[in-house]
């Protein structure tokens, strides 16, 4: 499990939520969710990505939360969820595994939401795609900064042309296993530029920087070799859900060409939002755009039973 460290006040400090409860996936991982919103709103289901938490959802789980179930969960070995003891409880089915686990003891049979997901979260929903848990469930997705292949040869966190040594210098800055140590100044200017557009202001940073030096050592280093050898085109094809994309122009880990490639490959694909000078923490970086994509999904795609409207209506009267 992280440390647990993410800024404790302001709008991107994580909101106290209404249910906790660990969900146990096939393999046996012992999983934190969280449920955050009044019980019959419609569901909106969250997965963070590669060294995040919870807490990287702040903002969308505070401003949905109002009138929407939010559903939020730690990935394995990321925030309160435990860390698998060896390397093969890393890898692209645990975490379809660890989604269709999560929905199945979130929702009800049958009940439909929108299924966000940031980065590794997003490559979680196309390796989920062809789940029966997951199509039960999935009435809309939204992706965020993400991409189904290809992610060390298109970054370009490191500054060379495209090519074999920038590739091979990619794969060994990603999969360092250095411990990345406290937050320091230099800490805060390395991940802005390796994550962030140039605009981000300090407190976003800050927010993002806290959180990722939360994510053990280990656990960085193992998903970092999943998403080295990531292809999950197949799990594109077979998402066949309204999709939205949203990427950042400025991206770094997961440039914009991943995502206008995830846009034109599926199947009911509602087209990509790309962002001027923002970079791979969209969540944290354009917080409104990201809350209103899964807001409108929700309005367009999820039906909500008349007597839980009706119950809701009455518990805010």
């Amino acid at each position: 499990m992280s440390r647990l460290t993410h800024v404790t006040s302001g709008p991107f400090a994580p909101p106290v939520a209404a249910r906790e409860l660990t969900v146990v996936s096939a393999d046996g991982a012992r999983l934190h969710a969280e449920v955050h919103g009044p019980e019959g709103a419609p569901a909106v289901v969250l997965a963070h990505g590669w060294t995040c938490s919870t807490a990287f959802w702040a903002t969308q789980i505070r401003e949905l939360a109002v009138d929407h179930r939010v559903i939020a969960y730690d990935q394995r070995g990321h925030g309160r969820s435990v860390a698998p003891d060896g390397v093969e409880g890393y890898s692209t089915t645990a975490l379809a595994d660890d989604l269709e686990a999560v929905l199945a003891a979130t929702l009800e049979p049958g009940e439909q939401a929108v299924v966000a997901g940031h980065s590794m979260g997003g490559m979680t929903i196309m390796a989920a795609s062809t789940r029966p848990g997951f199509r039960e469930h999935a009435a809309a997705v939204l992706l965020c900064s993400t991409g189904s292949a290809r992610l060390v040869a298109e970054s370009t966190v490191v500054p060379l042309r495209a090519g074999r040594l920038r590739t091979r210098l990619t794969r060994s800055v990603l999969g360092a296993k250095a411990p990345l140590g406290p937050v320091t100044p230099m800490a805060r200017k390395v991940l802005k530029y390796a994550t962030m557009g140039a605009g981000s202001p300090p407190e976003r940073v800050e927010v993002c920087a806290r959180i990722v030096h939360g994510c053990p050592r280990v656990v960085r280093y193992r998903w970092s070799h999943v998403l080295d050898e990531l292809e999950l085109d197949a799990g594109v094809l077979e998402l066949n859900v309204p999709t939205a994309v949203i990427a950042g122009t400025c991206d770094r880990m997961t440039p914009v060409v991943l995502a206008r490639r995830l846009a034109g490959m599926l199947p009911d694909s509602l087209g990509l939002t790309e962002l001027p000078g923002i970079g791979h923490m969209t969540p944290v970086e354009a917080p409104e755009t990201v809350t209103e994509g899964i807001r409108n999904l929700v309005k367009k795609y999820v039906r909500v039973d008349e007597q839980q409207v009706q119950g809701l209506e009455g518990s805010s009267a």
